[in-house]
């Protein structure tokens, strides 16, 4: 210990975030001032990585909240040779890999992207729960702590309330928070929002609380000492910090906590940049430099890191050594691959809800993937991942040998603790709830695209059908807005979400192999609550239900059509019986396209596209929801049906006459259109 170095330490990370922000003009200086002690102390003494190796799985990992705090993340891993002096000098240029909130980054030590304030902190407790889940399975050698840095911001976003709730109920111990207390926020002190007890709310949900001085030293020290010995319960570490410490005015005055520091370059405020520079002392000239002594204390730390994470990788292959077949069994768990499946053996039902498809998957896939984490928001018996639990058993604090997240109603807590779980890696995270509750989830789900995180989301209850629960349960927007991210491209240039609407039981199996078998976004299923009539077959209907991997197919073909007809899900029954009637009371030819999800098939070959949706043909779409979900495929000369209201409260069946979506009632809103199309 030495305290001279550990103040040049913290002085040089905030040296650092004030200069990053002044160059850029655009920023957060005043928070990385006052949270540079605790990252200081956490990393040199406490935090166990190989800096030789980032993404060994068996570190520890820091889940940053307050994303616009990343200056604090980049001057700290700079100090840790993980990034160079030009990467932090181009803080929030194009093309720097220092961008204005922290993007998922492993080999620089960034292991989540945060902004939304809530969610990394939230993710934090999701890979906690995906340790412990490991552990349970592997053994206690597999010890590594997951450390979250929250904001007032963070502490205040409801999310927090679920994330602090399951935290506690499941004894999430090898979770470590620190919520650098400030009380100042972007656009007033705290005391002008809320009067909570922070410390109170946490210890109400089960957790460890403590209160120390953010920027003594010894203090930070101790409450990390006590946050790792902690066996029962997670740990939050209240510091009380001050905004901007360590700025100073042009009068060599000292200019700290106020609320102007938090959100602008402090050359813009009361502060003076290079008073504040020289009291922290950098040298004004080249403000980007690491300190000399510190340089030299944190070569010799990183020596130590290694040394250490060397000495636990030995304990591992030794574990490994003396337990050959799990260790065969966690390489295959932490490689993403998936064990040898057969989707064709699982026994689907005639004509049931594809929900019910769905949780004949999910028994199959608790039978034999043993690396999966399912959750559900207090619906498991009617989004039907049942179907799971029923082979498991919930984890449950002390347990973690179950499989099933009882997540409660916490529709977005428990999204982005499946982003959690996914960055962690090694298993595989399901999340579950109906359809119009996805309205709840989108932040995280716009994060799952971001970071590319094979999530995979459950919705049922799909459309209008939902029936007596009336408009506040009837998604009629919801898939427009989620096809919309199938139109979205990631860093990476693909689309940045996989949407699947399956049209009969034989379908979800298949719409299920392909969001498993997609290791590189997040997929979702759209399901049906009520029952649907399977797609007629010609032979086997799995098999032929498995052109559904390229997006879009044909479930019934004749040459030379007078129309195509365009669905997915459980309008794709529709419109065969809607075809039935055409072509026996009308004499017209007719294929049916089942489009299970547009941006897959927008992916294949045109001439593949064309032979399913021919140009120069009538096209007539049908869905369940906004029009725009199908105007893309029928083009201008299309005509689509859909919604453009709300539902209403009545039976599924009455809903479907009232709305104009049967048999009787599609046919001739198709020859209406063929009719003003012929002309």
């Amino acid at each position: 210990m030495n305290k001279k170095l550990d103040q040049q330490a913290a002085d040089n990370i905030r040296a650092l975030a004030v200069a990053m922000v002044e160059k850029a003009n655009s920023g957060h200086p005043g928070g990385p001032m006052g949270g540079a002690d605790f990252m200081h102390i956490l990393y040199s003494e406490f935090f166990n990585f190989d800096p030789t190796d980032m993404e060994w799985p068996f570190r520890d990992r820091f889940f940053m909240d307050a994303g616009h705090l990343s200056t604090l993340m980049y001057a700290q891993y700079y100090l840790l040779g993980n990034y160079a002096k030009d990467d932090v000098a181009n803080f929030r240029q194009w093309g720097s890999i220092t961008p204005g909130h922290p993007e998922v980054d492993v080999k620089r030590g960034i292991e989540n992207t945060s902004g939304p304030l809530g969610q990394g902190h939230t993710m934090g407790v999701g890979a906690a729960i995906a340790a412990k889940f490991l552990q349970a399975r592997f053994g206690d050698w597999m010890n590594h702590k997951i450390y979250g840095f929250i904001s007032d911001g963070g502490i205040q976003e409801e999310i927090s309330q679920g994330a602090g709730r399951i935290a506690g109920h499941l004894g999430l111990s090898n979770f470590i928070m620190f919520f650098d207390s400030n009380d100042i926020q972007l656009s007033t002190s705290t005391d002008e929002v809320t009067t909570e007890d922070t410390a109170m709310k946490y210890e109400s949900w089960g957790w460890k609380v403590v209160t120390i001085d953010g920027h003594n030293h010894d203090e930070i020290r101790k409450a990390l000492q006590d946050a790792n010995a902690e066996t029962e319960k997670p740990t939050l570490i209240i510091g009380k910090t001050i905004m901007g410490k360590g700025c100073v005015a042009a009068d060599g005055s000292m200019f700290e906590g106020h609320c102007e520091l938090h959100g602008q370059p402090i050359g813009h405020t009361g502060a003076d940049y290079a008073k504040t520079l020289e009291n922290l002392g950098a040298d004004i000239e080249n403000p980007f430099d690491i300190y000399p002594e510190v340089e030299a204390f944190y070569k010799d730390i990183l020596a130590q890191k290694t040394a250490q994470a060397a000495e636990k990788k030995a304990e591992i292959d030794a574990w490994k050594s003396a337990n050959s077949g799990l260790a065969e069994k966690l390489d295959f768990f932490l490689s993403g691959q998936l064990p040898e499946l057969d989707f064709s053996a699982i026994e689907q039902k005639s004509g049931v809800a594809t929900r019910a498809a769905s949780s004949a998957v999910l028994g199959y896939l608790a039978e034999n993937v043993e690396n999966i984490i399912v959750s559900s928001a207090d619906l498991s018996n009617s989004d039907k991942t049942d179907g799971f639990l029923k082979k498991s058993h919930a984890l449950k604090k002390g347990d973690f040998s179950g499989g099933f997240l009882q997540a409660g109603v916490a529709e977005l807590t428990m999204a982005s603790i499946a982003n959690g779980i996914a960055l962690h890696g090694g298993i595989i995270p399901v999340v579950a709830t109906f359809f119009v509750f996805s309205d709840y989830m989108k932040p995280a789900i716009r994060l799952s695209g971001i970071q590319e995180l094979p999530v995979k989301y459950v919705w049922t209850h799909d459309a209008f059908r939902v029936g007596e629960d009336g408009p506040t349960h009837q998604p009629i927007e919801q898939e427009a807005q989620i096809r919309l991210l199938e139109k979205l491209k990631n860093h990476s240039g693909k689309p940045s979400f996989l949407a699947l609407r399956p049209a009969d039981a034989a379908e979800t199996s298949v719409a299920w192999k392909m969001a498993l078998e997609n290791t590189t976004t997040p997929s979702g299923l759209i399901l049906s609550r009520q029952n649907i009539k399977d797609v007629p077959a010609q032979g086997s209907r799995y098999n032929e239900a498995l052109a559904a991997e390229k997006g879009g197919y044909l479930v019934k073909e004749v040459e030379n059509p007078d129309v195509v007809l365009i669905a997915n899900g459980s309008e794709v029954s529709t419109l065969v019986a809607a075809a039935e009637i055409l072509e026996n009371e009308n004499g017209l030819k007719v294929n049916i396209a089942s489009v299970i999800s547009e941006g897959v098939f927008r992916l294949q070959s045109k001439e593949y596209q064309n032979s399913v949706i021919p140009a120069g043909k009538p096209l007539f779409g049908l869905t369940a929801g906004l029009p725009v979900n199908l105007e893309g495929l029928v083009g201008d000369a299309g005509k689509v049906f859909g919604l453009d209201h709300f539902g209403y409260s009545a039976p599924a069946g009455v809903l479907d006459e009232k709305f104009g979506f049967t048999g009787p009632q599609v046919s001739q809103q198709v020859l209406e259109y063929l009719k003003a199309y012929n002309n």
